[in-house]
């Protein structure tokens, strides 16, 4: 496995996390991976170089495709694609596994999604897949008009998702991805909520592809400052051209928050929204060219029907932690989603893209030398 904020001495909050500090330490959740990596040099469209795939989020250990979990969503800046979204507004409800791509491939990865539901025993008149798939751009180290994500390799990512630990950096949907102007990618973490106040776990998985570098900060330290573009410099630099392909600090943010707490669609919606502060505290402004958006989902209700089952009118017993009792989940979900942030930036490697552009990596070593200088070390 590759390196963790916390195997370097950052511990960001004052929760505990789970034992792979992952969104899969929530019981049934699982995350696989697809990543395509071939070719260098020149963009030649629809031939390379290619540096995307695609990560999947499977929220329980059942049929996702027929049995439904309570999910809600929230949107920070809209910038961006979520599929399936107004269906969880509407009923909310999560039917099916979550995949995460690249920009131009969302279609493709959404409609292989529908193929597995079918393949699950989906089919017919009364039956239908409105899956979730989102987003972010890779197009500057990524022959991204090119669509060389397949329905097959989606098909991997599904074949390969599991529990334990979750691999993270320059993986799956998060292979071409840029945050905060260094090498971003895929991150995760979690968090225990304290007996007392429930015993919940938490998971957050993120996909990182936003911010400018001055902005970054990680457990309130100013790295972005302290590691400026003059010393490790930017994706985005203008091109040979004279022009820059696209703006620094532009780019998105996918973040996916589990829990396995018994609550309702709107409690969902209010973990959501609490992503975006984990967001912001990494120093995230939801840009008008920003796609932040952020999906919930809560397994402490298993065993609903169908929602297309119109079999019975008899009511059904739910469960639901009363509103007045969520701050501790709230506090859990921004600070997972912060060290997820900061996961998948140590976790990411320097890579070489398209037309020779180069997203370095968070120097790790520097990054423990700003961080001791600032008192946040712990040992």
């Amino acid at each position: 496995m590759s390196v963790r904020a916390r195997d370097l001495g950052i511990v960001i909050g004052a929760g505990r996390p789970g034992p792979w500090n992952a969104i899969t330490d929530v019981a049934g959740v699982r995350v696989g991976h697809a990543t395509l990596i071939r070719g260098d040099g020149p963009l030649v469209v629809g031939e390379g170089p290619v540096r995307t795939g695609v990560t999947v989020v499977i929220p329980h250990d059942g049929n996702v495709w027929s049995e439904p979990v309570f999910a809600g969503s929230h949107t920070l800046n809209g910038n961006g694609e979520l599929t399936g979204l107004e269906w969880i507004r509407e009923a909310g409800l999560l039917n099916g596994a979550i995949g995460l791509t690249n920009t131009h491939s969302v279609g493709t990865v959404r409609d292989a999604l529908v193929h597995a539901a079918t393949r699950a025993g989906l089919s017919g008149a009364t039956n239908w897949a409105l899956p979730v798939a989102g987003e972010t751009w890779d197009g500057r180290l990524n022959d991204i008009d090119g669509q060389h994500v397949r329905a097959e390799h989606v098909d991997e990512a599904l074949a390969a998702a599991t529990s334990g630990p979750v691999v993270e950096g320059n993986v799956g949907g998060g292979t071409g991805m840029i945050c905060h102007e260094f090498k971003g990618g895929i991150g995760s973490a979690s968090r225990i909520i304290p007996t007392d106040l429930g015993g919940w776990t938490l998971g957050v998985l993120v996909q990182a592809n936003y911010g400018r570098r001055g902005l970054l900060r990680i457990d309130g330290v100013p790295v972005g400052e302290e590691i400026p573009l003059s010393e490790i410099r930017s994706p985005h630099e203008r091109t040979r051209r004279g022009l820059a392909d696209v703006p620094p600090g532009a780019g998105s943010i996918i973040g996916i928050v589990a829990t396995d707490a018994p609550l309702l669609p709107h409690q969902c919606s209010r973990l959501a929204q609490r992503a975006g502060l984990g967001v912001a505290r990494t120093g995230g402004l939801g840009s008008t060219s920003s796609g932040d958006l952020f999906l919930a989902f809560a397994t402490g209700n298993r065993g609903m029907p169908p929602s297309e089952d119109r079999s019975s009118a008899a009511p059904i017993g739910l469960r639901a932690v009363p509103d007045t009792a969520l701050d501790a989940l709230f506090e859990a979900t921004v600070e997972a989603t912060e060290e997820a942030i900061a996961n998948a930036l140590v976790a990411a490697e320097t890579m070489t893209g398209r037309d020779g552009h180069i997203a370095y990596r968070l120097p790790q070593d520097r990054l423990v030398e700003v961080m001791r200088r600032h008192h946040r070390l712990r040992t």
